[in-house]
């Protein structure tokens, strides 16, 4: 009998908001390498995906929020990379920036998704935003 060798596998699960204000308007940072984005980030072990979008929206942009719901998954295969999204509205804090966002701020719909360029970022926020989307999962290399 072949023994193999057992291999751990190394995933990246981050989680993502797609907040939105009493205006309507969408929570962008710009961060020092991507532009113009949603607040998200890496969970931390023992952290929920929830908790983890939460966080990531704090500390990115001093936005805090509650979720709306979870709206899906977009996993970089080539890059075991899964960022689950999930839609979320303002109800405290104020705009500021952190050492991962240079700009932060509300944006009409329309506007935020010109601003945002990186890969397919602006597809997350518009599958986010449309409830017939919702719940999707989309793979890519």
């Amino acid at each position: 009998m072949v023994q193999t060798e057992r291999v751990t596998p190394k995933h990246v699960i981050s989680a993502a908001t797609v907040v939105l204000n009493e205006k309507n308007e969408v929570l962008l940072i710009k961060g020092p390498r991507r532009g113009w984005e949603m607040p998200g980030g890496q969970v931390e072990e023992g952290e929920s995906l929830k908790d983890a979008a939460i966080r990531e929206t704090k500390e990115e942009s001093g936005i805090d929020v509650e979720i709306v719901r979870f709206c899906g998954v977009f996993q970089n295969v080539s890059g075991s990379i899964c960022n689950t999204l999930f839609l979320a509205r303002a109800v405290g804090g104020s705009p500021s920036i952190s050492p991962e966002s240079l700009e932060v701020g509300f944006f009409p719909i329309e506007q935020a998704l010109k601003m945002v360029t990186y890969m397919n970022f602006r597809e997350r926020i518009e599958y986010c935003l449309k409830e017939e989307m919702i719940p999707f999962y989309i793979e890519f290399n």
